[in-house]
């Protein structure tokens, strides 16, 4: 049954402002730069970014973001409200949701390894902004963020990933893409055009809030769509998915299909229709965004509490017979319905002490064979703690690392099958039927011929349960309300006025088939008469030759001789020519047997004796079984030959003696007997030792189990801890960049002033220098860390050394006029070499060339003398 999403969810009105909820991990800072350099300044988008982070560490990633963006980047804070064209972080050891557009902190729950961030921000999205919420996945190990890109595509909001190519570690864009939850995949750089072209262009979402009628009834209002491309679109999906939308509302048609075109940037539906034709996977894409089911545990309580007070005893009450009960969930999406009322089931039964054991098979179908498939398996995220209580989660769940499952008890209660409520025959029999938010996606015509459907397939006394926004129209004559606000419905069984009609024209398939096929004329008449021979032949054969059919190594029957209609009657339901289907009950047994021994043996299998039932009452046969050996059309294949035998007339009184046929009975009834007796000891046997071996393995399974359960949990842990280490590399990576170019620009700035520099440590040890310097002091870059005193120098300042300590004991700058070798003179100067947070880490000492100013004074004082 197709599942599409519930209108009548509620939610918290959404925020003026669109927020793009961004998620990433290890190598994500990369990404989250090409990312932020792309967007323009006045979007009027709000950015939030989630990040794991190493909880004892602070973080740098709002700093390092506004180096790549003019929007201004914050970090998160409790009660913080968005507001478009800003960035917000999350800080370390948080996990941050949007509530009512407002940020919301709070400490993490789950041990470190065990967080998901990313899940709690894009499922909190979904919850706050609906159709609005826009979420992204970028580069990160895990599977972080699935969940929640599945809550966000679950509301019809827009999923964005990036392309795993171009991702540093690809685990998360992989496990999205896997899902089948991503509308956009493409590089960083790329996404925020993406982004902002489907904002542009998507039709306008209706705003959470508003009352279910109102939607229905806006969703009404909506233009309609152009006829001839739109029944293109049809054509297409019918198709490929057999499936035919064209009996849906216009209005639910026209926003999924809009939301289609703007992903891909298609303005018109023609263009549309056309780019199907040429991209085949579209049209699955579109079929699974038109099947999206929005469903929970228990939804609507007021509902399941009037089944549990009222509804489900007194169907029980009625019940006084037949304790088998049947029901059919139709639109079960991944099943939390169908499970919900077989709990329900299971408690009102305990509940009521009930003397007899009564059951409930619930069959629940949907159209999406994913959903179907989800509902099998029966395993639910941590998540739907928040729709089932505890008790019951203790009582009807086991609960593992990251989901909970449900209890085979609970899921044998449940038959899951894809079925089309549309196209599929009907299950009958019902005692409940559950139909809920699926007949308003669909148009009025099929609504009443949907209807009288559901009538048919109850019991008298049967329960009809519909969605909120639904009721039964003018079909009051099939149904009587048990409870009208909660769309529940008693089946009336004096259905007089309905007309002989009704049913027929609600099931389309039998509407839509022609009663009789035309039969062709023989034209042919070229063909000669049979002669004599040929016609007393075929019927000395079919009157005299045995019964017989020849099967394939299937069991199929292949080829039918005599009359066989004793021997083999067609299995009710579909079709099927199995030999095994058709053989009548006393036969069947035997013949298993038989055609099992045929094939071993190079002679014919002999049966005598066997009895089986017909229409003129217990006949007697004997069975001929063959296996074809020779190379032919027939090798492979085995014959069974039917013949009728006289059965024996008991003889009144006391007999003397026992005739040939009756000893060689009991001969052949013996060795039955011994050959099973043997086959009972050797199975006793076989499962001793299966028993055994079974106990060795279950002890076996059981550690293995647990130590897998252990490197599990290590393995996520470690797996966490190599994210954020990954991301704190990333951080202090850009931190070594930043100050290899302040290194670069210092060095540059000191060598242009001209002037000879020398660094020193504490101990006296070379730590920087100038190239003007080596041009005094012979060192060069191997010297770095060679102690002053190794070092020669033009200077004639044998004191320099001890002028330097004195210095850094007393931090007192030294400024003296020292000559050189070559008749230059220098100042030298030594000060302190002081750090930025106020401590004295070595020296620095500048060599002034003034040699001029020595001349032009010595000039000066021969001028005076």
């Amino acid at each position: 049954m197709v599942s599409l999403p519930d209108i009548n969810q509620s939610a918290n009105p959404p925020a003026k402002t669109r927020i793009v909820g961004i998620g990433a991990s290890a190598g994500g800072l990369a990404a989250l730069e090409q990312f932020m350099e792309q967007v323009p300044l006045e979007s009027g988008l709000a950015y939030v970014v989630v990040q794991h982070l190493d909880p004892t560490q602070k973080a740098l990633l709002a700093e390092l973001l506004q180096r790549v963006t003019k929007l201004p980047v914050r970090e998160a804070e409790n009660r913080m409200r968005i507001e478009p064209d800003c960035v917000y972080v999350i800080p370390p050891n948080t996990e941050l949701s949007v509530v009512d557009g407002v940020l919301n902190l709070e400490k993490p729950t789950e041990p470190r390894g065990l967080r998901l961030p990313i899940n709690v921000l894009f499922s909190s999205l979904a919850r706050d902004q609906g159709e609005r919420a826009i979420a992204v996945i970028l580069s990160g190990m895990g599977s972080d963020g699935t969940l929640g890109l599945q809550a966000v595509r679950a509301l019809g909001g827009l999923t964005v990933v990036q392309q795993p190519d171009s991702a540093q570690f690809d685990s998360m864009p992989r496990s999205a893409i896997a899902a089948e939850c991503a509308d956009i995949i493409a590089p960083p750089a790329e996404l925020p055009a993406r982004i902002l072209a489907y904002t542009a262009q998507a039709p306008k979402l209706q705003e959470p809030g508003i009352a279910a009628e109102e939607v229905v009834q806006a969703s009404s209002e909506l233009p309609a769509l152009p006829v001839n491309p739109l029944q293109s679109i049809f054509s297409l999906l019918r198709q490929q998915t057999r499936h035919d939308f064209s009996v849906y509302k216009p209005s639910t048609l026209h926003r999924r299909i809009e939301r289609r075109m703007a992903i891909h940037g298609i303005t018109t539906l023609a263009l549309y229709a056309e780019y199907m034709q040429q991209n085949t996977q579209e049209i699955d894409l579109l079929f699974k965004e038109l099947l999206i089911g929005v469903t929970s545990f228990f939804r609507d309580p007021a509902v399941w509490q009037q089944l549990a007070d009222f509804t489900l005893p007194e169907l029980l009450a009625r019940q006084t017979i037949e304790q088998k009960l049947r029901a059919w969930v139709v639109g079960c999406s991944t099943g939390e319905e169908a499970y919900s009322l077989a709990i329900l089931f299971n408690e009102v039964v305990q509940r009521l002490s009930l003397r007899h054991d009564y059951t409930l098979q619930i069959f629940a179908t949907d159209l999406n064979p994913d959903a179907i498939a989800t509902a099998r398996r029966g395993l639910y995220p941590t998540a739907i703690s928040a729709d089932v209580s505890a008790e019951r989660l203790a009582r009807f769940f086991s609960a593992h690392d990251k989901y909970y499952r449900i209890n085979k008890n609970i899921r044998d209660m449940v038959l899951f099958a894809q079925h089309d409520v549309v196209l599929d025959p009907p299950f009958t029999k019902l005692n409940l039927l559950s139909c809920r938010n699926l007949m308003i996606y669909f148009d009025a015509a099929l609504q009443r011929r949907l209807l009288p459907l559901f009538h048919y397939s109850l019991r008298p006394g049967g329960v009809l349960l519909l969605g909120s926004s639904e009721t039964v129209g003018r079909f009051k004559q099939l149904f009587t309300p048990i409870e009208s606000r909660l769309r529940l419905y008693l089946r009336q069984d004096n259905a007089s006025n309905t007309g002989p009609d009704l049913l027929v024209k609600s099931f389309p398939p039998l509407s839509k088939i022609k009663k009789e096929l035309p039969v062709p004329h023989p034209t042919d008449t070229s063909q000669p008469a049979e002669n004599l021979q040929t016609a007393a032949d075929q019927v000395l054969l079919q009157m005299y030759t045995p019964a017989a059919v020849v099967v394939n190594n299937a069991g199929d029957i292949v080829y039918i001789s005599g009359r066989t209609g004793k021997y083999l009657e067609p299995a009710a339901g579909k079709v099927n020519w199995n030999f095994h289907a058709m053989v009548r009950e006393g036969l069947r047994a035997p013949l298993a047997d038989a055609l099992k021994k045929a094939v071993t043996e190079n002679e014919p299998v002999q049966l005598r004796g066997l009895q089986v039932q017909s229409a003129e009452g217990v006949q007697c046969v004997d069975v001929t079984v063959q296996a074809f050996r020779e190379s032919s059309v027939l090798q492979g294949m085995m014959l069974i030959v039917f013949r009728d035998v006289v059965m024996p007339t008991p003889r009144r009184g006391r007999r003397k003696g026992k005739s040939a046929v009756e000893a060689s009975h009991e001969y052949e009834l013996q060795q039955y007997q011994d050959e099973i007796l043997k086959l009972r000891e050797e199975t006793h046997a076989s499962n001793e030792e299966l028993q055994s071996t079974n106990e060795e393995l279950q002890s076996t399974n059981e550690e293995l189990q647990s130590a897998n359960e252990e490197l599990t949990s290590s393995k996520e842990e470690m797996q966490s801890m190599n994210e954020e280490l990954q991301t704190i590399n990333a951080e202090l990576q850009n931190k070594l960049d930043a100050l290899a170019l302040a290194e670069s620009d210092m060095k540059n700035l000191l060598n242009s002033t001209d002037i000879a520099i020398l660094f020193l440590d504490q101990e006296l040890n070379v730590r920087r220098y100038t190239e003007q310097a080596s041009k005094i002091i012979n060192v060069r870059e191997s010297d770095i860390g060679r102690p002053l005193s190794d070092l020669t120098t033009i200077l004639q300042y044998p004191a320099l050394q001890d002028d330097v300590k004195e210095t850094l004991r007393t931090l007192i700058f030294s400024e003296k006029q020292i000559s050189a070798g070559d008749d230059r003179w220098f100042s030298v100067r030594i000060m302190p070499y002081r750090r930025l947070d106020n401590v004295i880490d070595g020296a620095v000492i500048t060599f002034v060339d003034i040699s001029a100013t020595k001349r032009l004074e010595s000039k000066l004082c021969q001028d005076l003398d």
